[in-house]
């Protein structure tokens, strides 16, 4: 169907209209092979096994009791007969589902790619491995089909959303690579359905890749952390106690303001709110713009140039990259305004009465103070 976004109307595939009936039609006597076990594979795997597909899953074998490999096997995934190496898995796939890290792209290419063979599906969720091949190496044979859905969100979110029956709004994209468009197009969207996608809108491999490393370092994520650090920090600075400096620049936020903003947008939310708030607000809004633009236009340029493409293999690629990447997460942990949000989180109703286990570090993990 036809959506207006303002003033550009899109063509969405809701699950209304592509059912999940139908995507059991489009994808039967398919076997999906779902490669890598880390993000995005839990979620996936297990939305369309439960959606009643023919699944296996892919993992580098591991004797270590936190390991993917132990997971998948703790999710339910059985050793020789729906769980195997990455080479085995992708040999049995009709559709081979490259949900690896992106910066061991390459290595689990080179591993795969003489099974994924002309007649075979490679399914991405993000158009990395593909847009960026001179890094990757990814240049699949002719013949075989190349599709992508992306959910716009985590891996945990995805399952989240899925037992909830929400579902999780995912961009999708193919290239026929020689195969009929209409099959591999159908394909496409059933896949995005089995994963549990509340609705599926066109994008394409490069504009993906693009917008979701932008949104990843801007807004979502990078900014958002850096933004709240600095109003925290300018807070505690001028006499303002941890919980105070806390409440203004997270609490409310998230267990507030943002949900006013889900509900029914910004300019809602602002009209939902004092009006000392909104002309605070409004008059700020256009200062902060035009002093973040420049570093938005900076972050474009670098991930349109590959530069951070570049970062990205050669970072996490690296022997010691998961001892750098915990040491700066125990850094963002132990910051004070952080110290100071599991001390509030302890302090709602919900988290006080099962102890807020979470608090204590990210993924089980023990945190270095």
């Amino acid at each position: 169907m036809k959506i207006k976004f303002g003033n550009v109307a899109e063509n969405i595939t809701t699950r209304k209209e592509f059912s999940l009936d139908k995507a059991r039609k489009v994808l039967k006597g398919k076997k999906i092979a779902v490669l890598g076990y880390g993000i995005q594979g839990p979620g996936q795997a297990l939305n369309m096994r439960d959606n009643g597909f023919d699944v296996i899953v892919g993992q580098r074998k591991s004797a270590k009791a936190g390991s993917s490999w132990a997971r998948a096997k703790k999710d339910g995934w059985v050793e020789g007969k729906t769980l195997f190496s990455l080479e085995e898995a992708a040999e049995k796939g009709d559709i081979v589902m490259m949900l690896v890290s992106d910066g061991s792209c390459p290595e689990v290419w080179k591993k795969i790619e003489k099974y994924v063979t002309p007649g075979k599906y490679l399914y991405f969720s993000h158009g990395f491995g593909y847009v960026y091949n001179k890094l990757t190496g990814i240049v699949p044979q002719k013949g075989v089909g190349i599709v992508m859905v992306a959910p716009k969100g985590s891996g945990t979110s995805v399952r989240r959303n899925f037992l909830s029956g929400a579902g999780i709004n995912s961009s999708y994209a193919f290239e026929p690579n020689g195969m009929k468009a209409k099959d591999v197009e159908e394909v496409t969207k059933a896949i995005g359905i089995a994963v549990g996608s509340g609705y599926l809108f066109p994008t394409t491999f490069k504009n993906e890749v693009t917008s979701d490393l932008v949104g990843e370092r801007g807004i979502l994520m990078g900014a958002l952390a850096g933004v709240m650090e600095a109003q925290f920090e300018t807070l505690r600075a001028n006499g303002h106690s941890p919980s105070e400096a806390f409440n203004e620049t997270c609490e409310e936020l998230t267990q507030s303001l943002i949900r006013l903003v889900d509900e029914n947008g910004m300019d809602w939310m602002y009209g939902n709110c004092s009006q000392t708030a909104q002309h605070g607000a409004l008059k700020w809004r256009p200062i902060f713009k035009k002093a973040v633009m420049p570093v938005f236009k900076r972050l474009y340029n670098s991930v349109k140039t590959m530069q951070e493409a570049k970062e990205v293999i050669r970072d996490t690629s690296g022997s010691d990259y998961k001892e750098k990447m915990l040491a700066k997460l125990s850094e963002l942990h132990n910051h004070e305004m952080w110290l100071a949000g599991a001390a509030v989180r302890s302090l709602r109703p919900h988290e006080a009465a099962k102890g807020n286990a979470a608090s204590a570090g990210w993924g089980g993990r023990k945190v270095v103070k």
